[in-house]
């Protein structure tokens, strides 16, 4: 029986991270058998092109450019992770898919989205079943997200701007696949947007029984 695909996605600082991380724990913890990955990232592949993209001057690369990268990564890590986890029936956990692409490289810089989706199209060719959508203020997300430090702030130096941008494109996703996407508030404190996380992925693990 095929597992389940399981995506988390938001604007930077939203918390998605630590989340997905606390799910993949909490259903371990009940008997599940877990893959918990990112993006760009989750083979050997991937992880490389993940410091392409993420490290260095904003400008480093354009929308276009970044789309093929992050194209590339997902490709891999689908092949060499996603798919054979989900074959074996395990629940796979990512944090981040291609609802950022269409995000991020869709909307940076023009609008993209068709050239995003065509190479998803192509390429990729899949969604997952469940994205739960941390949501956040875009101000209160990317100062979040500029105090953690480290050298993966590519994105975060674009800006405000782009995360307001991001937030709204996001809510517009998930408004048109509610199907898909469950909207979660991130705006509470750590322990009770987990609670809610978790009992909306029971209900759907059930669901999908």
């Amino acid at each position: 029986m095929r597992g389940l695909f399981i995506s988390f996605e938001g604007i930077d600082g939203s918390g998605k991270s630590t989340q997905a991380r606390l799910l993949a724990e909490a259903l371990r913890d009940v008997g599940h058998d877990v893959v918990l990955t990112r993006e760009p990232g989750g083979s050997a592949g991937a992880e490389e092109i993940r410091a392409l993209v993420l490290e260095g001057d904003p400008d480093r690369w354009s929308a276009e450019t970044e789309l093929l990268l992050f194209t590339a990564a997902r490709r891999d890590h689908l092949e060499r992770l996603i798919n054979p986890a989900l074959a074996e029936g395990k629940i796979v956990i990512t944090d981040r898919f291609a609802d950022s692409s269409r995000m991020y490289q869709g909307t940076r810089s023009g609008d993209k989205r068709a050239q995003v989706d065509a190479l998803h199209d192509l390429m990729i060719g899949c969604e997952p079943d469940v994205t739960f959508l941390i949501d956040m203020d875009p101000d209160l997300g990317h100062a979040r997200a500029k105090g953690r430090g480290g050298t993966e702030e590519r994105f975060e130096d674009f800006g405000a701007e782009l995360q307001h941008k991001m937030r709204a494109g996001f809510l517009q996703l998930a408004q048109d696949h509610p199907d898909r996407f469950r909207v979660i508030d991130g705006t509470r404190d750590i322990d009770t947007v987990a609670a809610d996380v978790l009992a909306t992925a029971l209900a759907d693990i059930k669901a999908r029984a």
